[in-house]
């Protein structure tokens, strides 16, 4: 048998369900490797086909989804004809409650969400999709290697024609900051300490704030969708939560902060994608 491999087929930009951590935004690259015979073309798989296939499944999958680890205690989910709806009680300042589409989550049998066991819940289901003389399929999930500083956001984006509507998905996002053109790592870990783990919430969305919890909901093309959490672990932006936008708000808050100074922010929106936004 010969291997193929495949280096960032895709990646999956979600959400997850920590007990420790809450709501969770995050982004996995997805490597693959495929080991078989050679077919009549003299290939284990062409790459087309494995763009086709696999990155098709995957991004159908785990991407633009909330996973939800169907084996932990604190998870009760429920299915209608409306969707999904479920109650996390793991975070020990709150639980979180969420009600969309089916579609809209993923149930990993897990107790909980981790790089391995959402690699247990997709290889199978991609190996389903190879022709018969692959033989074996292996999935390697990876976190981009970010020499700065990053946060982990979710959000949903109700305006959005395709899956960023859903109301909890998220990234892992790299974030860089300049004043007058040099780069300010100070103030980019402050930015990636105010956005841990935080859910970046519209104001016309909210339906519930108190000093404890913050309730949003909003209906979409795909349907209804609700999210309430732990106040703390929301911060509410004037307007929708797209990357352009957040690039903005960051690029004029620290101007409000460093007057006369020229501002420019790289945010970025998972890997290797995002917006950049000038103040001053």
């Amino acid at each position: 048998m010969i291997r193929l491999f495949v280096e960032q087929l895709t990646v999956l930009d979600c959400a997850f369900l920590d007990p420790q951590r809450g709501l969770v935004g995050e982004s996995w690259i997805v490597d693959v490797e495929l080991a078989g015979d050679l077919d009549q073309q003299s290939m284990v798989l062409d790459f087309g086909e494995v763009k086709k296939r696999l990155k098709k499944l995957l991004d159908g999958i785990g991407d633009h989804q909330l996973l939800v680890p169907h084996r932990h205690a604190g998870l009760k989910l429920q299915h209608n004809s409306q969707g999904s709806e479920l109650h996390f009680s793991g975070p020990t300042d709150g639980p979180i409650e969420h009600r969309s589409p089916a579609d809209a989550i993923c149930v990993v049998d897990a107790p909980t969400i981790t790089t391995e066991s959402l690699t247990a819940h997709l290889q199978p289901l991609v190996a389903q999709q190879v022709p018969t003389n692959v033989a074996e399929v292996r999935l390697h999930l990876r976190h981009e290697v970010v020499d700065g500083a990053y946060y982990h956001y979710a959000h949903g984006l109700k305006k959005h024609i395709g899956h960023c509507q859903r109301i909890a998905h998220g990234h892992r996002s790299r974030i860089e900051i300049r004043l007058d053109g040099r780069r300010e790592a100070a103030l980019e870990q402050a930015w990636a300490s105010r956005w841990k783990d935080i859910y970046l919430g519209t104001q016309e969305d909210v339906v519930l704030d108190s000093a404890e919890r913050v309730r949003f909901e909003y209906t979409s093309v795909d349907g209804d969708f609700a999210l309430e959490l732990p106040a703390q672990r929301c911060e509410l932006l004037d307007g929708d939560t797209t990357v352009e936008k957040l690039a903005r708000y960051i690029a004029r808050t620290v101007h409000a902060e460093h007057p006369g100074r020229q501002v420019e922010v790289r945010a970025y929106e998972g890997v290797m994608k995002g917006a950049i936004a000038r103040a001053g």
